[in-house]
């Protein structure tokens, strides 16, 4: 019995400390009413985006009456729902990558060392999070911040590393990365021996 409770602590104070770590970003607060027999209720609806800035990055929508409130759901639907982004060199993405929700389109590019991280609103919060240090984002179609939050994780979703490129295809990750680097000059002295 003992043993169980302790096992208990254990994973609690891990869960705290993976908590302690994580970036808490507030991306958009929106007041709602709902109309009632005497008259107009309001409550608060929050948008939050939550990352280890190691690769991880989730986002959460909380309602409430009262503003911290609101932000809490919203925080902890955010921790429930991460995911895990492969970066290179723990500071940009690995390829370019474009995505969609609603009438909201984004588009993000692996950027050189030192560009930072250019883009706008809802989407900039989200890269900050999840610890990107250089991309280039861009939006177009609708700046509702919900379908841009959620348009930037399907970007962010399609995501893959050599690695895991490899693994699919069966091949080890030095012909994935030298075909792709060398494709050109890889095949002109093949086509010049057979010529």
């Amino acid at each position: 019995m003992a043993r169980r409770n302790e096992e208990r602590g254990d994973r609690r104070n891990r869960e705290e400390e993976r908590d302690s770590e994580l970036v808490e970003k507030l991306v958009h607060i929106n007041r709602v009413a709902a109309t009632v027999k005497g008259g107009r209720r309001f409550s608060f609806a929050a948008l939050m985006v939550v990352g280890d800035q190691k690769g991880r990055v989730g986002f959460g929508h909380g309602k409430a009456r009262e503003v911290p409130e609101a932000i809490r759901k919203a925080t902890e639907e955010a921790k429930k729902s991460m995911i895990r982004v492969p970066l290179r060199e723990s500071r940009t993405l690995h390829h370019d990558g474009n995505g969609r929700w609603g009438a909201g389109k984004v588009m993000v590019r692996a950027a050189p060392p030192g560009t930072g991280v250019i883009a706008g609103g809802p989407m900039r919060a989200v890269l900050e999070t999840l610890g990107v240090q250089d991309v280039v984002g861009k939006s177009t179609g609708s700046s509702n911040p919900y379908n841009m939050v959620r348009a930037t994780f399907e970007a962010l979703k399609a995501q893959s590393s050599p690695r895991q490129v490899a693994a699919k295809r069966g091949k080890k990750v030095s012909d994935v990365i030298g075909r792709h680097a060398d494709g050109a000059s890889a095949a002109q002295p093949a086509a010049d021996a057979e010529g």
